[in-house]
C-alpha cells in the first residue's frame, strides 16, 4: 500500500549507504539532515564516527549540509551541529515545510538542488513532499522514540513494506533524466 506524496525517492538502511558522489552527480548541492535517529540515536548528542565521516565525504564532494530538527533541546542540537560542522535549523516543525525552506534559504540553494535525509515517513517524508524536495529514508538508529512516533512506526512499516532498499530507483531516474 502506497500513498501519493509519501513514497520516498530512495530508501537505505543508514546514512553511510548514501553516496555523496552520486548525489553531486545528480545535481544536488544541499543535503538537509534530520537529527534524531538519522544522524544521532534518539536521546544522545554525539553522532557515530561513520556519520561524521559521511559528512566529511559529502563536503569533499562539494555538498553543503544542514541539520533540520524538530527536537527542542537547543543545547543537544548545537552539540550535534558542532560535531558535524553543519548549521542547524531548530524547531523545524516538520512535516510543515517552513523549517526546510529556512535551511534552503540560509544556504542559498534552491529546492531543485536539495535533498532531505530522515528516518520518519510522517515528518521527514511528508515534510519533503510538502517542500517539493526528494527524501531519502533511512532506518532509525535506535528503537527509542517519542510516544507518538512509537504509535506511527507500525503504520510506517506497513506503508514502506513494498518500497525496496537501495539506489536502483535513483540510478533508473538518473539514466532517464528524471528526478
Amino acid at each position: 500500500m502506497r500513498l501519493p506524496g509519501l513514497t520516498p525517492w530512495c530508501r537505505v538502511h543508514a546514512l553511510s549507504e548514501v553516496d555523496p558522489a552520486e548525489l553531486r552527480a545528480l545535481g544536488f548541492r544541499l543535503v538537509l539532515l534530520d537529527r534524531d535517529n538519522t544522524c544521532v540515536p534518539r536521546g544522545e548528542s554525539d553522532p557515530a564516527p561513520d556519520v561524521v565521516a559521511w559528512c566529511e565525504r559529502a563536503r569533499e564532494r562539494g555538498l553543503r549540509l544542514a541539520l533540520v530538527s524538530n527536537n527542542w533541546s537547543v543545547r543537544a542540537l548545537r552539540q550535534t551541529s558542532e560535531a558535524l560542522s553543519a548549521p542547524v535549523v531548530t524547531f523545524a516543525m516538520k512535516p510543515l515545510p517552513f523549517g526546510l525552506q529556512r535551511a534552503m534559504d540560509a544556504a542559498g540553494v534552491p529546492k531543485e538542488q536539495t535533498v532531505l535525509v530522515g528516518d520518519q515517513l510522517f515528518t521527514d517524508g511528508l515534510g519533503a513532499s510538502m517542500a517539493k524536495i526528494p527524501v531519502i529514508l533511512v532506518d532509525p538508529q535506535s528503537t527509542k522514540d517519542l510516544f507518538y512516533t512509537r504509535l506511527l512506526r507500525p503504520v510506517e512499516a506497513r506503508l514502506m513494506a513494498s518500497v525496496p532498499y537501495g539506489w536502483a530507483r535513483v540510478r533508473d531516474e538518473r539514466a532517464h533524466g528524471a528526478r
